[in-house]
Order: C-alpha cells, then sequence, then structure tokens
C-alpha cells in the first residue's frame, strides 16, 4: 500500500499539469484499479462530438488503446508530454491535426458534418451552399424578369429617396414585365409584394388592366396569406368597376371563405367597406342556408336585406334557416371569429326574428355571454349591428343576465361612451336595469374614474364629445332634440325597440328609475362644474351641459352656481380684436363669457330660472328654485351698462324679469344713469350686424349688389335687448 507521502506527490503532480506545467513528470506507484478507473473517466470527457457519425472515427478498442495511460515501465518521451492538453487532465487526445473542426467553433451539427465529409472549411461550404441556391433559382421560370422587378420594388418602396422622373421610368419598366404575366406574380409569397407596388403608382386604366386580368382568381387570392392585401389594394381606392368585378367572385364561397383563417378577413372587409346595399344582401343571404349559396338570383332580381322578407316570402322553411344561421353564427363564436361586421349583421338577423319569450331568445342570450374571455361582447359594441344585439340581449335577458352583460364591460365603459355605436348600451342599461344601485356603481365610476382629479377631466371631455355627452346628459334631458340630433336618430330607434321589450321585463317606474340614477350621478357633475367651470363655458356644447346639469342635478348646487357667476366676472367691452393684440405670442385669445352667443345662452337661462316650453310660451323653474340671479349680480354690476349695450344684453334684462331678484332697483337706477348709450345701442348698426352685412356686399355685384344693400337698409338693426331694456326703464 502507498504510503501517504506517495500519495500527497500524486495530487502535486496532477496540479501541476491541470495548472499547464507540461515538463516531465515522475512515476509514482498507483494501484492498476484506480489508475483504470481514471484513464475510463477521462476517456469519456475528452472523446470528440465528431466522431460519433463520421466514416474515419475509430472503434471503440482503437479509442481505449489511443486514451490508455502509459504503463509505469516506459516513461514518456518530452514530445509526448508536450502534446498533452490543459483541458484534459493529462491525457493525450487522438485528434490527426491541431486544426481539426469542433462544435466549440460554433458550427451547426449538420454543418459540421459536411465539413468533416467533404474535407471543407466551414466558410467554403457556406460559399458553396450559396451558389447551390442561386443555381436553382436561376433555373426557375422568369428566374431573370422576376429578379429584375424585384431590385426594381427595392428602389421603390423608398418613396422619397427616388426623384419623381426616375419613379416614372422605373413603374413603367415594371408594367412592361408584368404586363399580361400577372396570374404568374401574384401567386409567389415573395413577388405579389411587386404588384402591389405596381398597383400603388398604377393611374386608374392600368389598376382596371390588372383587375381584369387576375379575373377568376381572387378567390384563390383571398385564401393566401399573402395575396389577400393585393384585392385591398385594388378596392381600396373605390372604383366601381372594380368592385363590380371582385366581390361577385366571392358569391356561392361565403360559408367556406367566412371559416377560413385568411380569407374570412378580406371577406369581412369587402362587406363592411365597398360592397353595395345589395351586394352586402347577397353576401348575408348566403348564412341561412346552402340552397340560399347554390342558386343564384337573376341580376336584375333584388334580393332582401333583412331575414323577415326571406321568412314572409318562404314561411315553411323558417326551421332549417334559423338552423343554418344560428350554427353558422355559433361556429365563428368558438373559432373566436368574434369582430367581423358580417357576423354581428348575422347575430342581428337572427335576434330580430326570434320568437320572444321562447328558448330561442334565452338560448341566444347564453351564446352571447358565454365566452368566458368578453372578447364577443366587446366586439359587438362598436358596431351598429352589434351594439343593437346587446342593447336587445339587455331588454330580453333576466337580472342576471344584465349583471353579466354589464360586468363584462368593466374595463371599456369608458371607450364605449365615446363610440358613435358603443353608447347606446349604456342608454339601454339606464333603461331597463331596475336595480338602479347595480347600475350607479357599475356604470358611473368606471365612466368617470374613480380618482377625484381623473372625474374632472374626463367629465370635461365628455361633455365637449358629441357621443361621450348623452350619456351624462341623458338622464337629465331625456330624448330631447337638442341631444339627439339627426345623425344620433338611430339612437332614438334602438331606444324605441327597448321601450317594447321592457313592458315584459322590467318592473320598475321609468321615471323613478331615471330619477334614481340622476341623484347617484350628479355629485359626480357637480364636483366637475366647481372645478373646471372656466373652461366649460369656452364652448357651446360645454355651456349647454353646464345648464342642463344644473337644472336637472339633484343636490347642493351652490358651488357649482357660484363658480360659473365667477367666470362672468370682468370687463364685457374687451373684444376679440384687443384680446388678439394683446396677447403673447403663440397664445389664442380667450373671449370674455358675454362676447360668446353661447356663453350669453347659458347665463340668460340660468337666471330665468329654468328651460323654456315653447307649448305654453313660460318659464319651467326648476324645484329648488336655482335664485342665480342674486350670484351673479355681484359679479357684474361694476360692468353692468356695458352688459346691457353689449351682445349679451338679454343678461341684464332676464335679472330684471326674475322673480327672485332682489337688485332689480340698482339694476334700473345704473341704467338710467347711462340711458343715452343704451339708446345708440338699441338704433345704430351692431359690430355683429355690421360684419355680416360687409360680408354679404363682398359676395355680390352689380345690380345684386344694390338689391342687397336695399335689403339691408330695410332690415332693422340695432340691439334689441337694449330697446326692452329702454321700454322697462
Amino acid at each position: 500500500m502507498p504510503s501517504a507521502t506517495t500519495t500527497t506527490k500524486s495530487k502535486t503532480d496532477a496540479m501541476a499539469v491541470a495548472k499547464g506545467n507540461t515538463s516531465k513528470r515522475k512515476e509514482y506507484p498507483v494501484r492498476e484499479k484506480n489508475t483504470s478507473a481514471r484513464n475510463s473517466k477521462k476517456a469519456r470527457t475528452t472523446r470528440s462530438a465528431i466522431d460519433t457519425n463520421t466514416t474515419e472515427s475509430t472503434s471503440n478498442s482503437d479509442r481505449s488503446t489511443a486514451l490508455k495511460k502509459p504503463n509505469k515501465s516506459t516513461a514518456p518521451s518530452s514530445s509526448e508530454d508536450s502534446d498533452i492538453s490543459d483541458s484534459d487532465g493529462g491525457v493525450a487526445l487522438d485528434s490527426e491535426s491541431e486544426d481539426a473542426v469542433t462544435e466549440a467553433d460554433g458550427l451547426h451539427p449538420d454543418r459540421l458534418k459536411v465539413v468533416i465529409t467533404s474535407n471543407q472549411s466551414s466558410k467554403e461550404a457556406h460559399a458553396k451552399q450559396k451558389q447551390l441556391v442561386k443555381e436553382r433559382k436561376a433555373a426557375k421560370p422568369m428566374a431573370d424578369d422576376l429578379a429584375r422587378t424585384k431590385k426594381i420594388w427595392e428602389r421603390l418602396r423608398r418613396k422619397s429617396h427616388v426623384p419623381k422622373d426616375e419613379r416614372k421610368t422605373l413603374v413603367a419598366e415594371l408594367f412592361d414585365i408584368i404586363t399580361g404575366r400577372i396570374k404568374e406574380f401574384v401567386l409567389k409569397h415573395d413577388s405579389v409584394r411587386v404588384v402591389q407596388t405596381a398597383i400603388k403608382y398604377a393611374n386608374p386604366e392600368q389598376k382596371k388592366m390588372i383587375a381584369k386580368e387576375l379575373a377568376g382568381t381572387y378567390r384563390q387570392l383571398a385564401e393566401s396569406k399573402y395575396a389577400k392585401f393585393l384585392i385591398g389594394k385594388l378596392l381600396v381606392q373605390g372604383d366601381d368597376e372594380i368592385r363590380d368585378l371582385i366581390v361577385p367572385e366571392f358569391y356561392g364561397h361565403v360559408r367556406r371563405l367566412i371559416k377560413h383563417p385568411e380569407a374570412s378577413w378580406i371577406l369581412d372587409d369587402i362587406y363592411r367597406g365597398v360592397a353595395t346595399r345589395q351586394q352586402k344582401a347577397i353576401i348575408l343571404r348566403e348564412w341561412y342556408g346552402a340552397e340560399f349559396a347554390l342558386f343564384e338570383n337573376a341580376k336584375d332580381e333584388k334580393v332582401p336585406t333583412d331575414l323577415s322578407a326571406v321568412l314572409i316570402a318562404e314561411p315553411g322553411k323558417r326551421g332549417p334557416i334559423m338552423k343554418s344561421l344560428l350554427e353558422l353564427v355559433n361556429h365563428l363564436i368558438q373559432k373566436k371569429f368574434t369582430a367581423f361586421t358580417l357576423l354581428h349583421d348575422a347575430m342581428l338577423q337572427y335576434f330580430l326574428n326570434a320568437k320572444p319569450g321562447t328558448e330561442e331568445v334565452t338560448d341566444f342570450i347564453e351564446l352571447i355571454k358565454g365566452d368566458e374571455e368578453g372578447d364577443l361582447l366587446k366586439n359587438l359594441a362598436f358596431t351598429r349591428s352589434g351594439s343593437r344585439v346587446v342593447c336587445l340581449a339587455l331588454a330580453y335577458g333576466v337580472a342576471k343576465d344584465r349583471k353579466q352583460i354589464l360586468k363584462t364591460y368593466k374595463d371599456t365603459m369608458h371607450t364605449m361612451a365615446g363610440d358613435p355605436n358603443g353608447h347606446v348600451i349604456i342608454l339601454a342599461a339606464y333603461e331597463v336595469i331596475d336595480d338602479t344601485v347595480l347600475t350607479a356603481k357599475s356604470i358611473f365610476p368606471e365612466l368617470l374614474s374613480k380618482d377625484a382629479a381623473k372625474q374632472v377631466e374626463n367629465t370635461l371631455a365628455f361633455a365637449n364629445d358629441p357621443n361621450a355627452r348623452i350619456t351624462l346628459l341623458y338622464l337629465f334631458q331625456g330624448r330631447t332634440k337638442s341631444l339627439f340630433p339627426s345623425s344620433h336618430a338611430s339612437d332614438l330607434e334602438i331606444l324605441a325597440e327597448i321601450d317594447v321589450a321592457r313592458a315584459t321585463t322590467s318592473k320598475k317606474d321609468p321615471e323613478i328609475r331615471r330619477t334614481e340614477l340622476a341623484k347617484a350621478l350628479s355629485p359626480y357633475l357637480l364636483r366637475s362644474i366647481e372645478t373646471a367651470a372656466s373652461d366649460l363655458v369656452l364652448t357651446t356644447f360645454g355651456c349647454q351641459f353646464v345648464t342642463e346639469v344644473l337644472f336637472g342635478a339633484d343636490g347642493d348646487k351652490s358651488g357649482a352656481l357660484e363658480a360659473i357667476a365667477r367666470t362672468a366676472s370682468g370687463d364685457p367691452s374687451i373684444t376679440s380684436a384687443t384680446l388678439a393684440n394683446d396677447a403673447a405670442e403663440g397664445d389664442s385669445p380667450v373671449l370674455h363669457v358675454a362676447n360668446t352667443p353661447f356663453g350669453g345662452k347659458m347665463l340668460k337661462a340660468l337666471v330665468a330660472g329654468g328651460r323654456f316650453d315653447a307649448k305654453t310660451k313660460t318659464i319651467v323653474a326648476t324645484d329648488p328654485a336655482l335664485d342665480f340671479a342674486d350670484i351673479l349680480y355681484p359679479q357684474i354690476k361694476d360692468h353692468i351698462v356695458e352688459w346691457a349695450t353689449g351682445s349679451s344684453s338679454f343678461v341684464p334684462l332676464a335679472l330684471l324679469e326674475s322673480d327672485s331678484f332682489t337688485q332689480a332697483s340698482e339694476v334700473k337706477e345704473s341704467l338710467k344713469a347711462k340711458e343715452k348709450m343704451l339708446q345708440a345701442a338699441a338704433t345704430e348698426e351692431t359690430t355683429d350686424q355690421r360684419l355680416r352685412r360687409e360680408a354679404a356686399e363682398k359676395e355680390t355685384d352689380g345690380k345684386a349688389a344694390a338689391k342687397k344693400a336695399k335689403f339691408i337698409k330695410v332690415k332693422v338693426v340695432g340691439n334689441k335687448g337694449a330697446a326692452l331694456l329702454l321700454e322697462m326703464l
């Protein structure tokens, strides 16, 4: 047995080799068993990865011989010691060359095989592969033309870097190459972009030429991952001839294409963006069953747009039609294709023709709210047909359905309020949900934010948005013409449908529901008016918002009224021209509230204390009374004459007409002292009248100008409010 000294020397010798000491070592007696085990372990660690699959690899026995350590009776030569690697623990490698390639060189194993087999370097092998690729491409049809068109495309796509004359030359060359062979280009993923570039720079005649040459292939192009965009390029300019050439090629294949992962998107884009009313009806008609896709209608036959017309014409087919429509709708929902306008239109047709109170309606509502992620309901909210579907679901659903639908819209309520279609869903929730506490908690904090500062910011933005303002003022104004202009006539139609449905599904009185919701919303809006009054009075919508909220809100309004009164302080005689001269460079002048027609109208209405009833020709005062006259007068008393002779002269007139105003005698005395100024204002041409007359005179000349001037002379001039004030004095 070796001594402890011998063992220590062996360890020291091994450490020396590991540190790079390649000098000749002394041999010490070590047990043969341990030597074999150590040699076997080192053989596994030093084995190269490249010797496993090559023709020149050694056998297991040869490798064992090559890796075997010299025995004690044979001393290694100095040359053998010098070949010992630093990383192999002192064992000699069997590599044939110092330049042997391994995986450590960063080569892929497959390329490593090629390099070793062909006895080539990595660089030479890579160059040979590139050459083979070039040769294969050159052997393909249209190789030269395709290469040239790609060069042209590479140049044309950098529009700002290409002079106009060069671009014309390149486009002409491009059309010379592709004309008559466009089908060969569009069906290849790397050349279809060349045709798209040609369409981009083509004139109308060239576009029509391309469209006609591609006739018969549009359905195939729509199914292509890359070529489908070419259809959009052709249709984007809105040419009727191209549209009528492309759209009919999809007839008879709608049911299959709408399920296709690529074609479905271009089909929906065509349906939503460019198809005519009749083309939409033909496309949607195929959802009603296979027979509507197989049998074409005569070219001059008009296809009904509503499913109800089809069911009236063929009442015996109602069952199969409704079943086919529901199956296709359900298929797309399960595949998560929920953003299609075509799907939303089909869902609306089903809902409108389902029988109320039957399983058709209840099952369909379950299908709508069955999407766990809520993507279907969120996508429905932003299309006209989709929002109508959700409104009907709210109207015909039970309390549990309504609660779940509102919960789905928790994160999108703010966005929906400003959308042309989404805002009507919020109105529908106001009208049908009996639990007003639930409605208030689910809608108002999400609509205006839970943060107080953010509430003011959002209220200011909503007040000036043509869609979002309806969601706030509807509870105070109702369905008035001022809140629902002709552009929002569809909102009133949907609300009328809801009135019919809620007669059997809601129990609470509509007026009680509206009052309770208005009370819950009032604190948000009154606080916002008090904080941002100076910003709200700068716009027409803002002034209307202030007026309606102060008339209809419930709660303490004193802070908001005082904030509005403070906006009227200052000299109203300062004109816009003066402000423009005094304004710093880059700043826009802000008119005094008295010099804006909407500002004066707002103050007059608030002083009057209520809305004007056109039927009775009287003011319907709010309860409790606003008493705004006494709040406003201290802010304007120093400039009451300027108010009386300015564009907002009806505000002092409203003060004198108000029964609750306590300073009427003081106002009369101040005006009597300046009666001459009132007389001049009542008879002389005002600034606005003069500007309108001068503008009218510039528009006409000759005899027309004379007639216009004569007409203007006989027209009543002067400040009407000042004239009425004189009568009261």
